[in-house]
């Protein structure tokens, strides 16, 4: 086992920059990829509803409770470069969440009289979401120890692992609950040998936790926890009201057409991620407009693959989709405005994630919360009526106009922040 953490954490690299860009891009397509392969997988196989029961619990549910677990930590934890907490700390409050996650699902399925099946499979996504969570912690700390590319190892690997269990499950048992199960086991050996394995050879991790230290950071990251709580339910909201008011087999077109978003997350992701150290530090040493033109080039790159993601869903989104998912044609057949739209609206989340991220540099947490307070409150009044009113057209509608609400909100909010960061910061402003 020690060798092979030893061939996961390889030599030292001439160019780790490179290095950390080419495997963190590897692990993010990978994982994103995994959903689509696994959604298109379960409908080909079991059928629409099996595939309209393993969106929900895998892509909706089952993610809400990875957020629960997750507690909105990772932004904080990867930016915390000076070492105020150390991985004992995140990683002890991270069990805590992950527990209390893992009853919360508990509850969820057993309050909602679902089918045997159904509630297993919910269940199960559940488990399987909350392990993802858990290993969330060590990747964390591989970037804030400045090996970003250990995180996309850790996340290539295990996504392989699982995903391959679970097809060849799938498909020789045709049985989506049994499928589950072996890929809950296989995700608890990947996160052993990728994650826990891994961090033990690294030097300088602090596993100490002082005390009172994991209640100093739940005060501190609370709000974060909340809001990232509240933005999955903004996010998912409208799968939540296709659930409830339209049947397991729409659930499978709409997840089909919401697939493309993790696309864009995914480029977005891959845009991001690497300069949130270096906006960090450049935030800290009172930089301002370095800041700023950080932001603006990740803005401008979001805003190209925008317009290319637009037009392609319009000419060939559809068609290719109807290849992806045969059993679904017929459905998918009437979606083309609502595919523009979900498109379109992911975009929209992509520039709120950018905003985000640098509202927790700023430390606003309190703002973030309050603008995801409001959002949320607006997710519940119109989700439910927009799907009523034109079915999965409608929550896509309501996905666009929810999102947009939170780009606009966040966009303003980190505005004010770095206008405020020039005026206390006048000679920082002169030397750039």
């Amino acid at each position: 086992m020690e060798l092979i953490s030893r061939l996961i954490i390889g030599k030292k690299s001439k160019n780790p920059e490179k290095r950390d860009i080419i495997w963190n891009m590897a692990g993010s397509f990978l994982y994103a990829f995994a959903s689509m392969v696994l959604s298109i997988a379960v409908v080909q196989i079991a059928g629409e509803d099996a595939g309209g029961i393993f969106t929900f619990a895998f892509t909706t549910f089952g993610q809400h409770m990875f957020m629960m677990a997750y507690f909105g930590i990772r932004p904080f934890q990867i930016t915390d470069t000076g070492g105020k907490y150390s991985f004992g700390d995140y990683l002890g409050l991270r069990l805590l969440t992950c527990g209390a996650a893992v009853l919360t699902g508990m509850g969820y399925v057993f309050l909602n009289g679902y089918s045997f099946e159904k509630a297993a499979v919910v269940f199960l996504m559940v488990v399987y979401k909350v392990i993802d969570a858990l290993a969330d912690a060590y990747e964390a700390e591989f970037q804030r120890g400045g090996r970003l590319y250990l995180t996309g190892k850790s996340n290539a690997f295990r996504t392989i692992l699982s995903v391959g269990v679970f097809l060849a499950s799938l498909a020789y048992t045709k049985d989506l609950a049994a499928a589950s199960l072996w890929a809950v086991g296989a995700q608890a050996a990947g996160f052993l040998v990728f994650d826990v394995l891994v961090i033990r050879e690294l030097p300088n991790v602090e596993w100490r936790s002082a005390k009172g230290k994991k209640q100093e950071l739940f005060a501190e990251t609370i709000l974060l926890f909340c809001s990232a709580v509240l933005d999955f339910y903004i996010f998912s909201a409208s799968k939540y009201a296709i659930e409830g008011c339209m049947a397991d087999r729409d659930m499978a077109v709409f997840g089909a057409i919401f697939m493309p978003t993790s696309i864009i997350n995914l480029v977005a992701g891959f845009v991001i991620r690497p300069y949130l150290t270096k906006m960090s530090f450049t935030w800290e040493m009172g930089r301002t407009r370095r800041f700023l033109k950080i932001q603006k080039r990740i803005a401008l790159i979001i805003a190209a693959l925008t317009v290319l993601a637009v037009g392609g869903a319009w000419l060939l989104g559809i068609p290719v989709l109807s290849l992806l998912y045969p059993n679904l044609r017929t459905g998918l057949s009437q979606c083309r405005p609502a595919l523009v739209l979900i498109i379109f609206g992911g975009a929209l989340n992509a520039y709120m994630n950018l905003f985000y991220y640098s509202l927790v540099i700023m430390k606003k947490q309190k703002y973030i919360f309050g603008v995801y307070g409001l959002v949320s409150l607006m997710a519940v009044l119109v989700s439910t009526p927009f799907v009523r009113w034109g079915g999965i057209f409608g929550g896509a509608l309501a996905y666009v106009v929810l999102t947009g609400a939170l780009m606009v909100l966040f966009g303003l909010i980190d505005l004010a922040g770095i206008l405020e960061h020039k005026r206390k910061n006048p000679e920082q402003r002169n030397l750039e």
